[in-house]
């Protein structure tokens, strides 16, 4: 019986282990990218530029792990604070539009370009970490990207994703700041909206 004692430890250490694993950021991550891409490299009109099909699996694959409150707040900085609450909400809609076209259109130029990871640097306790990722390229330097997480009630949620360097939600600041000082918050919401209306157009 006093024998079952450290295998039964080591039993719960390893489940214990395995389970961290599986709730870190990395894990998340590499879920997400490994069912994306997995159904991409099998489905022969998303390959073929049907972003509308790309589009429903962003939506159902991608989505639910993103903050894009938090990544429109940091796209427009200091003019966040000038919205209203009903206003922030319409803005983080027409943003959240914008990202799953762009992402979208990105899953149609796929070419079964391998994904790799780097080993993410984080204490048990840490509430934010980077996950980071290089896409191989044919010829080329391979893509660095890189995803900014948060630890939520609910799961790890992105709140931005780095390309080579360069922050998705921030490279918007400048636009957005100038749109809100020259049109105001309601003037964003609308350029947003055209822009939207803009991109569905071109694909019908």
């Amino acid at each position: 019986m006093k024998c079952l004692v450290p295998l039964l430890a080591g039993w719960l250490l390893a489940l214990s282990c395995a389970c961290a694993q599986e709730n870190s950021p990395d894990a998340m991550i590499r879920k997400i990218t490994e069912e994306v891409l997995s159904v991409v490299r099998q489905d022969k009109d998303i390959q073929g530029g049907d972003t509308e099909k790309a589009i429903r699996l962003v939506e159902a694959k991608v989505l639910p792990h993103f903050d894009f409150q938090r990544m429109t707040a940091l796209a427009m900085g200091r003019e966040w604070r000038k919205a209203t609450a009903e206003q922030q909400k319409r803005l983080a809609d027409e943003f959240r539009t914008l990202l799953v076209r762009t992402y979208s259109n990105a899953l149609t130029g796929y070419k079964d370009e391998a994904v790799s990871y780097k080993q993410t640097r984080m204490q048990p306790n840490d509430t934010e970490a980077t996950v980071r990722s290089e896409i191989a390229q044919p010829g080329g330097k391979p893509i660095r990207l890189d995803y900014s997480v948060e630890k939520q009630p609910d799961g790890w949620k992105v709140y931005d994703v780095i390309v080579t360097g360069v922050s998705l939600v921030t490279n918007y600041r400048d636009t957005f700041a100038q749109e809100v000082r020259a049109h105001g918050v309601d003037g964003l919401i609308k350029m947003l909206s055209d822009k939207n209306r803009q991109l569905e157009a071109g694909k019908k």
